[in-house]
């Protein structure tokens, strides 16, 4: 007898703060993994959201710079392959169910639990708002659980430093689910299993690629650009001569083609190696320069993103047709979050014109 058992969709929802275009960093820890389930056939929905709202918390003085910046993430989405047939690409501020959900959140989290998030207190630290936390930073935890639980997302793929944030998530539905009814979805995490791109290192070397720190490879970089960016990269301080013993640690280019290079690269553009452990235990012992090196990890890097920045310069043609892909994405999903809106105003009881429950709950004095 054939199962006909209904099995639960597997959605997922990720996504991006449009604060300028994305780099390689970005790539490596979640773009490339993004086209690979999108392909993979294993979910069911993909939305992947351009989070202005949430970008709009700490650049609240500057939204043109948000503004300016959508259309760069959405090109950054579609020249590495994400495909609006297969998935959901959808502007955050666009859709106002999800506002509507984060304010009926917030009286479910304390003060005192927001404050213990760490990745929260972190990223006050970094911005230095110790002395004044705008309440919608503070509260971006909750619209972050609004924007997940409102497409009913099963999978939510973060970097690490973001689990503190989907914890407190998955706190909210459960308590959601305890005080009202069983209609939230409860999420997985899913991070990267290389632990090299968990956090990519800027091209100074800083433990950080960061735009504000000048210290990226953008995905839409021109030829140019990257090979100088790459020739200057930080390697090691006391690999002075050729004969020198070089250190892998800290070693930014080194770290680049832990990321980025295949046994393949080496047969296309490095022949006399025929492996990355190789190249590495020739530079550990003196003889190889970092001038050589960093050619190797241009040709790669130029492999990887010549494709990329071709389909960008087609898409750049035709921004209308851009334009469009994102309304019909923001369409497909405020349908989705108005579904869940209603199951949540239901489990609540505040569908008051849905149903009697005014006059059934009307008490005469």
């Amino acid at each position: 007898m054939e199962n006909t058992t209904k099995k639960d969709p597997k959605i997922i929802l990720t996504g991006d703060r449009p604060t300028g275009r994305l780099h390689i960093g970005h790539y490596v820890g979640s773009l490339r993994r993004r086209v690979e389930l999108q392909n993979s056939g294993e979910f069911d929905k993909i939305f992947i959201m351009i989070a202005d709202a949430q970008a709009l918390t700490d650049n609240f003085d500057n939204p043109e710079k948000i503004r300016k910046s959508i259309l760069q993430v959405a090109l950054d989405y579609l020249s590495v392959g994400l495909d609006p047939e297969k998935a959901n690409l959808f502007i955050q501020s666009m859709i106002p169910e999800l506002t509507e959900l984060t304010f009926y959140y917030m009286n479910l989290v304390t003060v005192a639990r927001l404050q213990r998030n760490p990745t929260v207190k972190s990223e006050i630290q970094m911005r230095n708002f110790e002395a004044s936390i705008p309440v919608g930073f503070m509260c971006y935890p909750i619209s972050q659980a609004a924007d997940i639980t409102a497409f009913k997302a099963t999978t939510v793929p973060v970097g690490e430093d973001q689990l503190p944030m989907i914890e407190q998530t998955r706190e909210i539905v459960r308590k959601f689910n305890t005080v009202y009814d069983e209609v939230l979805v409860e999420p997985e995490a899913l991070i990267p299993d290389n632990e090299i791109c968990k956090r990519l290192p800027g091209t100074d070397g800083n433990a950080k690629m960061s735009k504000s720190l000048g210290n990226c490879i953008y995905l839409s970089d021109d030829e140019k650009t990257v090979k100088q960016k790459i020739m200057s990269m930080f390697t090691d301080p006391l690999h002075i001569q050729v004969s020198d013993p070089g250190h892998l640690e800290g070693n930014a280019v080194f770290t680049y083609l832990d990321a980025f290079c295949k046994d393949e690269h080496f047969a296309a553009f490095l022949p006399e190696y025929s492996c990355l452990q190789e190249l590495k235990d020739h530079y550990t012992r003196g003889g190889l320069g970092d001038v050589k090196v960093k050619r190797f990890l241009n040709a790669i890097m130029e492999e990887m993103l010549k494709p990329i920045r071709a389909k960008r310069a087609d898409y750049e043609k035709n921004l209308d047709a851009v334009v469009d892909i994102l309304k019909k994405g923001t369409e497909k999903a405020e349908a989705e979050a108005a579904k869940t809106l209603d199951d949540v105003r239901k489990a609540m009881k505040i569908n008051y014109f849905d149903t009697s429950i005014l006059i059934d709950s009307y008490e005469k004095n």
